[in-house]
């Protein structure tokens, strides 16, 4: 059963948590923290991109660049910026996206269920960035943003939740500069976390990587490293946990992650089509934009006008967890023998576009020259991710987007 405690969060005054949350550090460039963080002297982003503040450096994995995130990290606590609360306690973190809100509970989870299995994952994690996360959370002795879990929800835990907030004023409430709205509050009733830990012991026996299987996989092994470096340990030090955003998964929904593709491998545009129709009957929806409305239906963009592509039988298997995905039919179907992209990680020739950016953004690169076919794909569902975590398997690369992203500096977990 899944291990989940309260903490002692280190958390902004509520004045300046619009200033000092920002995005994850994960879903933008140097340049794009740079503007983020401009007139913004509280922005939690001068620790999480710190190479901002340090033009001179080339390499932002440079020791230069970590020290200055902890110099920071000192100074906004030395400053009062951040506050470290006085008691261990959950915390209720909720976001509102197109009028729909999830509520999730911030706790935290033990490295040594990542370890065991009982925290599963659906992607593979890219050493270097896992290197990255834990060179940092080793510098600042801190979990400096959370990773987004789900678990199969618990009607208890969602009315203890609903009650908190009903009765409750957010200790934060704002919306950010992309349109979606951020609400927090500290549950300080200590029969309450107590009852929330017991839960989560009783009832969730497994929770899911949703977003973050980097950062995961960095504070696994920071633990672990952590538990080497002491003589002493015990298995309660913080560094045995790190921070998470934990969501039932019935108030999670998965977002379409789309492909663009430079060129057609030397075929001509008719020849392409008629190679899609041995896969897939191909139907001519005009110049409108066109989007899958079913599992195992497809939309291409091509020369102007959009096409649906509907899976033919035999090209997916409902009963395989990594067959039945579209991004998998896509792979097997068009990418590999067709195209000749075989290695979605290391071809230049793909490019991958997040559906919350709309298939205008398809449209638009392929209208633009820079890439020639955009295909758009029905969304993963949970249940699908569930599946294969539990099966074991690891899905396919750039397969789910989930939205809103997780604002980081609302509240952080020290090891200390």
């Amino acid at each position: 059963m899944a291990i989940i405690k309260p903490f002692k969060g280190l958390r902004p005054t509520k004045e300046i948590v619009e200033e000092l949350s920002c995005l994850p550090y994960d879903v933008m460039s140097s340049d794009e923290a740079s503007k983020m963080a401009e007139g913004k002297e509280k922005s939690l982003l001068r620790i999480t991109k710190a190479e901002i503040e340090c033009p001179e450096v080339d390499d932002i994995h440079s020791e230069t660049v970590y020290n200055k995130s902890l110099e920071n990290f000192k100074a906004f606590q030395e400053k009062g910026w951040l506050v470290q609360d006085s008691e261990p306690k959950y915390y209720i973190y909720a976001q509102t996206m197109n009028k729909q809100t999830q509520y999730g509970i911030v706790g935290a989870a033990a490295c040594a269920d990542y370890e065991n299995g009982i925290i599963k994952k659906h992607e593979l994690t890219r050493p270097e960035k896992e290197e990255d996360r834990m060179v940092l959370t080793r510098y600042l002795d801190a979990n400096i943003e959370p990773v987004f879990f789900a678990y199969k929800a618990v009607s208890e835990i969602d009315e203890i939740v609903k009650d908190i907030v009903n009765k409750n004023e957010a200790d934060y409430d704002f919306t950010a500069e992309d349109g979606f709205g951020h609400h927090f509050w500290a549950i300080n009733d200590e029969a309450t976390n107590t009852k929330i830990e017991q839960l989560f012991i009783e009832k969730v026996p497994f929770t899911y990587v949703a977003d973050g299987h980097h950062r995961t996989a960095a504070a696994a092994r920071i633990g672990a490293e952590k538990t080497i470096q002491n003589p002493n340990h015990t298995g309660k030090e913080e560094y045995n946990f790190f921070m998470a955003v934990h969501f039932p998964d019935n108030q999670l929904q998965i977002i379409d992650y789309n492909r663009t593709v430079t060129d057609l491998n030397g075929l001509s545009e008719i020849d392409f089509l008629a190679e899609l129709s041995k896969s897939f009957d191909v139907e001519n929806m005009g110049t409108e934009i066109y989007k899958p409305e079913i599992l195992h239906e497809f939309s291409l963009y091509l020369s102007g006008s959009w096409y649906k592509l509907t899976a033919k039988k035999g090209t997916f298997d409902d009963s395989d967890p990594i067959g039945v995905l579209d991004v998998t039919i896509l792979s097997k179907h068009i990418l590999e023998p067709v195209l000749d992209i075989k290695d979605l990680r290391t071809s230049k020739r793909i490019d991958f576009v997040g559906g919350i950016r709309g298939l205008d953004e398809l449209k638009k690169r392929v209208d633009s020259g820079a890439m020639k076919a955009a295909f758009a794909l029905y969304p993963v569902s949970m249940q699908q991710l569930i599946n294969i975590a539990d099966s074991g398997n690891i899905m396919p690369p750039k397969t789910t987007w989930f939205e809103p992203k997780l604002r980081s500096g609302l509240v952080i977990h020290k090891l200390d």
